[in-house]
């Protein structure tokens, strides 16, 4: 009896193991060659890629097919700057005094599921109220549909900066945030900040290098963190384990995080000939977000969509990171596809594509740099490309994107990990 048992319990192991996911990919985007291949097979086990063949393969009795013989297929797209946990709108600022960590639980849910839907199968979070570890969480147990989240949990920045909650509020709400909050001054306070950070769960810190556009102080480029500083920062976090993300405007700031060894800098607008030799010598990424920069300086224009001092933020900046990307571009700086998502609309990710090759990226470099360079930059080595042992992230568009950029805002067919969310 114990015999035939497992005899049957052999056979269903086998046809368990044996069932295969085969996808006939009409256009299949080859990131790393920066190539358009044609009639390929990508073949699935559980979470897996396990082989890409050439040719529409015939298919095992048990095997699934999925035919995407009319559409263009490429890896799960990687978005390197994202913030799920809100998303523009005029009541940001009292937002913050009527929603509970609840609220904003629920609504980053509705903004993670946007966000796979839209083809972004990954996602770095550089910032949240803490909602965004545990919302990482959610995702990976499988109580919550998203993407595979790397957060940095709270931002780290100095006392009246950017990332200092309580910036231009009234005296009596200002109180006095330290590095529990994601302030510090000094260099104990950043290296307690960082423990801080590791301790509540976080993968990455996120610090800001500079002043910001949608905080309520006067000016968004001014350094606001010492050199020595972002050292102890960052040498804190690699000894956990953890990257660094410099937010960072103005040249002075950016050249600071980048000598003092953050993996990228976000936005980047006023970089100058001397920042992006220093970033191509350290091998810092540049995360532009162009997209961030042409929505704010659009709502900017709306009345009463910011307050006036934001709002005059807004124009100046968000009009020039287009251009800065397109010069960092062209002088051979590491580019990892990103966009502020939160300070647009979710979702909308895709149009980061057209920015950049209005500046003058090719769209094969472009999707690379949301695929391949992204995944480096986290540092995550089992996505970002269509490959044997690599994780089963894999999209389809309706549509040519290298004849016509748009076709990447038509995402048709979406699988996390083997699992198929979207296919229409």
């Amino acid at each position: 009896m114990r015999q035939i048992f497992l005899a049957v319990a052999l056979l269903v192991t086998n046809f368990l193991f044996a069932q295969k996911t085969i996808i006939y990919c009409g256009k299949l985007i080859d990131v790393k060659n920066l190539q358009v291949l044609t009639e390929m097979s990508i073949i699935v086990e559980g979470n897996k890629i396990v082989d890409v063949q050439k040719g529409y393969i015939q298919a095992g009795a048990s095997d699934k097919t999925i035919d995407l013989k009319n559409k263009t297929v490429m890896p799960g797209l990687i978005d390197c700057h994202v913030h799920l946990e809100n998303e523009t709108s005029p009541d940001d600022f009292a937002k913050q005094f009527t929603e509970n960590p609840a609220d904003i639980a629920f609504e980053s849910t509705v903004f993670a599921k946007t966000t796979l839907m839209a083809g972004f199968t990954t996602v770095r979070d550089v910032g949240g109220s803490g909602v965004n570890i545990s919302l990482r969480n959610a995702i990976n147990k499988g109580e919550v549909v998203g993407p595979g989240i790397y957060t940095a949990g709270k931002i780290i920045g100095s006392t009246g900066g950017h990332a200092d909650p309580t910036t231009g509020l009234r005296e009596d709400l200002m109180g006095n945030p330290g590095p529990g909050d994601g302030v510090a001054d000094g260099v104990e306070e950043c290296i307690k900040a960082v423990r801080k950070r590791y301790k509540e769960g976080s993968d990455l810190i996120k610090i800001t290098a500079s002043g910001g556009v949608l905080s309520l102080e006067k000016d968004g480029t001014g350094a606001q963190f010492s050199e020595e500083e972002i050292k102890a920062i960052v040498q804190t976090a690699k000894d956990y384990g953890m990257k660094v993300a410099a937010h960072a405007h103005g040249a002075e700031a950016i050249k600071r995080a980048v000598r003092a060894g953050v993996a990228s800098i976000e936005h980047g607008t006023y970089m100058d000939d001397e920042g992006m030799q220093l970033m191509k010598q350290y091998g810092t990424y540049y995360v532009p977000t162009i997209i961030a920069g042409k929505s704010v300086a659009d709502s900017a224009k709306k009345p009463g969509y910011y307050p006036a001092v934001i709002a005059g933020k807004a124009i100046v900046i968000g009009a020039q990171i287009q251009s800065t990307f397109g010069k960092a571009y062209k002088a051979g700086v590491k580019i990892a596809f990103g966009t502020d998502a939160g300070v647009y609309a979710h979702g909308k990710n895709w149009k980061e594509f057209i920015y950049m090759t209005e500046a003058g990226m090719p769209i094969l470099e472009a999707i690379k740099a949301a695929t391949v360079n992204a995944s480096d930059l986290i540092g995550v080595n089992n996505i970002g490309s269509i490959e044997k042992d690599k994780l089963a992230d894999i999209i389809a568009v309706d549509g040519d994107p290298t004849k016509d950029v748009n076709a990447m805002g038509n995402v048709k067919f979406v699988m996390k990990a083997g699992v198929v969310y979207k296919s229409e």
